[in-house]
């Protein structure tokens, strides 16, 4: 197999199907995870959120928002933002699976949608959402050279950070929060590689945590 098929059917062994049926009606939100090779290697796309946005304004994030009560399902929604965010066309995407949602610091219910793009895809940002968009070597989330963490009051695992220096435009990106650690967990997913920092969970099985952590946020609901 290719890596893409390679990484296709490793992923696909970790979709939720419905291990997560069990939940209480939450507010829903999704985010795509575009991966791509450039040369073989996989690589992610990030957009930096528009300044002049009421929530995470500034902030590195995956294509993505709350769902539309049109939505079909978290897929739908993931496709729809990245549509609307980037100019993603859905019929571009080639989903792979959905991965354990985790809920946010508002309360949100955020799935994650991993799906292929072609590398050739040239984004056009919505500039009332994105003020830009850039790509990562995926890899780079399983380095420890620019990462940091630390713990964080209220919330159970660690608070991921790396700083990320864009050749392309030789600007700066700060990821932290919930989109650090998702990029970690395609990473070592991906991969199949440990990280060179503690990432707080066993890679190898990253559904309990996670399970444990969703189990434990909604017992205090």
């Amino acid at each position: 197999m290719d890596t893409k098929e390679e990484t296709t059917a490793v992923l696909k062994q970790h979709d939720i199907g419905s291990k997560f049926s069990y939940l209480p009606v939450l507010p829903k939100a999704s985010v795509l995870i575009p991966l791509f090779l450039r040369k073989g290697e996989l690589h992610v796309l990030m957009t930096l959120r528009s300044k002049e946005l009421r929530t995470n304004a500034g902030e590195v994030c995956f294509p993505g928002g709350k769902r539309d009560p049109n939505d079909i399902d978290d897929i739908d929604t993931a496709l729809r933002e990245a549509e609307e965010e980037i100019g993603l066309p859905p019929n571009q995407v080639e989903v792979v699976c959905r991965l354990f949602p985790i809920i946010n610091k508002s309360g949100l219910l955020v799935t994650p949608v991993v799906g292929f793009i072609e590398e050739s895809f040239c984004p056009r940002p919505n500039p009332a959402e994105v003020s830009a968009v850039f790509t990562v070597p995926l890899d780079f989330f399983t380095r420890g050279e620019d990462h940091s963490a630390y713990n964080n009051p209220g919330m159970t695992g660690l608070l991921h950070n790396f700083r990320f220096l864009d050749s392309n435009s030789g600007s700066q990106y700060n990821i932290w929060g919930l989109t650090a650690i998702l990029a970690v967990v395609v990473a070592v997913l991906a991969l199949r590689k440990k990280p060179e920092f503690d990432i707080g969970f066993n890679f190898e099985d990253p559904l309990s945590f996670f399970q444990h952590n969703i189990d434990k946020r909604i017992s205090k609901l």
